[in-house]
């Protein structure tokens, strides 16, 4: 599989780094504003092949993006200490209206995989200034947030993140929604595991994993700048599901009709993705609390959509 990556920053080149070294990409196109990042990015990469898979990565221009299935848009403004993905819109879209249009010219049979925040409003964004079928144009979502719920439920409980089934939907932000009524591991609820392992699971307990997982990026970014590591994985994970045509399940962001009776809006659901994208979207069973954030969440993006696909039309 072809994958071009806009942005060779620190989620770009963390990502290009991780689809080579877990063979999902056979070739990859770095392509920044900066060439000579993009380039030496590349070439620091590609040293790397050997001890992985005979995989190509180069740096290019948004020509070489023809033949790509996926083309990775993580170039954007840099989120900021104590800053929210909210306060990124205006100078994100302004971004985007420079790039979608070229990456729609140069690949237009691709899958748009978007990450720049804010990840749900500009997935929105780029379905309006692509022209692509919704289905085509997919947001990383909450997958990331799901692998932080997940660790640190494993980690709580003394059981293997990946054997827990727990997700984070809604949005990728501060209104993001912890599906805690349907968790479980093994067919067993989160909470009789807690009980059989004696753990506690009360709402101190719940309240400390729920700041973990939806204040993580201001705590990294508070820390090093940038969050990366994390959603290069979570990205290669969504490529191989598509690469693949895995048809599995995971909270990637993409255009709903309706949501909790808002309609028409970018946010994470469980989703079957294949080799056309969005294959079908699973609505999740919700306990009545549960629906209440959900509908917040959904809310509150389309709100914040309506003003971004404003600032186009301008």
């Amino acid at each position: 599989m072809k994958v071009g990556i806009i942005g060779a920053g620190s989620v770009g080149a963390a990502t290009a780094f991780a689809l080579v070294m877990k063979g999902v990409a056979r070739k990859v196109v770095l392509i920044d504003a900066n060439q000579k990042k993009a380039e030496a990015e590349a070439e620091d990469i590609a040293h790397a092949t050997p001890f992985a898979y005979a995989n190509k990565v180069k740096a290019g221009t948004y020509e070489d993006l023809k033949g790509c299935e996926i083309v990775i848009v993580t170039a954007g403004a840099n989120q900021k200490p104590g800053e929210t993905r909210i306060d990124l819109l205006g100078r994100n879209v302004k971004i985007f209206e420079s790039i979608i249009p070229q990456i729609a010219k140069a690949a237009p049979d691709c899958i748009l995989l978007i990450t720049a925040n804010p990840a749900d409003i500009m997935t929105e964004v780029a379905i309006k200034l692509s022209g692509f079928p919704r289905e085509r144009v997919i947001g990383s979502g909450t997958v990331l947030d799901t692998a932080r719920f997940r660790t640190l439920l494993g980690y709580h409980l003394g059981i293997s993140p990946q054997s827990i089934h727990a997700n984070v939907i809604g949005e990728h932000g501060d209104s993001e929604v912890l599906v805690w009524s349907a968790g479980d591991a093994g067919t067993v609820s989160l909470e009789q595991i807690a009980k059989d392992v004696n753990k506690p699971f009360d709402a101190e307990a719940k309240a400390k994993i729920d700041d973990g997982v939806r204040n993580a990026a201001y705590k990294i970014i508070d820390g090093k700048g940038a969050t990366f590591y994390g959603i290069a994985g979570a990205l290669t994970r969504i490529c191989a599901a598509i690469s693949n045509n895995e048809y599995a399940i995971l909270t990637v962001s993409s255009h709903q009709d309706d949501v909790e009776g808002v309609k028409g809006v970018c946010l994470s659901l469980p989703t079957v993705l294949g080799k056309r994208g969005v294959l079908k979207v699973i609505y999740p069973n919700l306990d009545a609390e549960e629906r209440a954030e959900l509908k917040k969440s959904a809310q509150a993006m389309k709100e914040y959509s309506d003003k971004a696909l404003e600032l186009i039309a301008k």
